[in-house]
């Protein structure tokens, strides 16, 4: 077994700004770890992985190679990074890596994206494909969103008693199923066979066309609309369904929500990585991870749903909720922080409230997922969470209210629902 986690470049990331200016996206924390760390260590415990495989264009960073180095010792599997040579798209990057996937024998692999918070059931989803008997078939992770916003995902039409996809669509005009494609899959070596079709046929249109640079665009697979869509009905995709936690990490604003999940989690999986209350201790209220370099007056109240990076500091009186404060931030005394990203090494003044609005799901409907919001609506910037980007200075004594501060600025008054540049 083999696992290939896509993890995108820097083109990409464009909602994630100003956070993904500092770090590549893929390693930004969320619930106090790297994103895609959740994916390796979900990845770690299935029972015979021999090796995971990051893919994607970014330039070999000094932060994501000092990443995998320490987790491959955490996590003792061997993982590596490929890069491709441009955006090849989620089916042209594994295409083009496939010796390097089936090197060793690999009988299947499991396909991550990055951008995906979950509970990952990737040993069920194995059980699963065991049982239907076929070594050539694939299966998708699904799970059920609600009608309206199934139509902005990849949607999946399955029979009831077999669980066979019958008809996939990507993000369609009208409604087509309340399962959506998760992105998250497995594959057997047979993909590549039906990627290749996709890729022989590219060329050939491009060879009519005779475009001059043809070779870049033949590579550009999509696994969702080029290999699915066709699969779909041939007795070779199957979808497994869970009912356990699953968000898109697209926005900055969904980090905070997906934070808040993984800290559900970790009731279970980590209870270490959760904060308790101690004498002379801060008040935690519900889920908070503290990283442990962390200073944290005892009269500060943290949480629900806080991650405290390295090296922060937090005054007397501080009041965090539903936010990420990132390394080396400072939180002066009598500071008020609600649905906010503070960035790295910011500085927020004594009695200064910063706040945003949280764009969680409808909490009375189970189905309901994160809604991807464009950052303007009718010319006025959409209220969101209120993000500091790095080294961000607010003042004493202001409000910051749903706006988002480019890194490096010193703020001297107010500001609300305005991108600070």
């Amino acid at each position: 077994l083999k696992a290939v986690i896509l993890i995108g470049g820097p083109q990409k990331g464009t909602r994630f700004r100003p956070l993904s200016f500092e770090v590549p996206k893929p390693l930004f924390p969320v619930a106090g770890v790297p994103m895609v760390q959740h994916h390796i260590e979900a990845c770690a415990k299935v029972p015979g992985m021999k090796e995971i495989l990051l893919m994607g264009f970014y330039q070999p960073h000094e932060a994501l190679s000092r990443f995998l180095v320490s987790a491959q010792q955490e996590f003792k599997i061997p993982i590596r990074y490929l890069q491709e040579y441009a955006a090849l798209g989620t089916g042209g990057g594994i295409y083009h890596f496939r010796d390097q996937i089936l090197s060793g024998g690999a009988d299947a692999f499991f396909v991550l994206n990055a951008d995906v918070c979950s509970e990952f059931p990737l040993q069920e989803m194995l059980e699963f494909w065991q049982q239907h008997g076929d070594v050539q078939s694939f299966v998708i992770l699904g799970t059920t969103a609600n009608r309206t916003q199934a139509l902005n995902y990849g949607c999946i039409v399955a029979n009831a008693d077999t669980q066979e996809v019958q008809h996939y669509v990507e993000k369609p005009s009208t409604f087509v199923s309340e399962i959506i494609n998760c992105g998250i899959y497995l594959f057997t070596p047979a993909i590549f066979q039906h990627i290749g079709e996709v890729f022989q046929r590219n060329q050939q249109e491009l060879a009519l066309e005779e475009s001059s640079n043809g070779w870049q665009r033949a590579e550009v697979i999509r696994l969702e609309q080029d290999v699915f869509t066709a699969l779909a009905g041939s007795g070779k995709l199957y979808v497994y369904k869970t009912d356990g936690f699953w968000s898109q990490i697209k926005s900055a604003g969904s980090a905070i929500y997906a934070s808040r999940l993984y800290l559900n989690q970790y009731s279970k999986s980590h209870p270490e990585r959760l904060a308790q209350n101690k004498l002379g201790g801060p008040v935690i209220r519900g889920n908070v991870y503290i990283h442990p370099t962390a200073s944290i007056d005892s009269t500060a109240v943290l949480g629900p749903n806080v991650s405290i990076g390295e090296g922060v500091t937090v005054g007397a009186g501080v009041r965090v909720r539903e936010s990420i404060v990132l390394h080396g931030a400072s939180l002066h005394d009598h500071t008020c922080v609600l649905n906010t990203i503070v960035g790295w090494d910011s500085t927020i003044g004594r009695w200064a409230r910063v706040e945003g609005t949280p764009s969680d799901p409808n909490p009375n409907d189970p189905y309901a997922k994160i809604d991807s919001e464009t950052l303007f609506r009718d010319g006025r910037l959409t209220p969101s969470i209120t993000i500091l980007g790095c080294s961000v200075t607010i003042p004493a004594e202001v409000v910051i209210l749903n706006s988002i501060v480019l890194p490096h600025k010193e703020l001297s008054r107010s500001y609300k629902n305005q991108i600070i540049l």
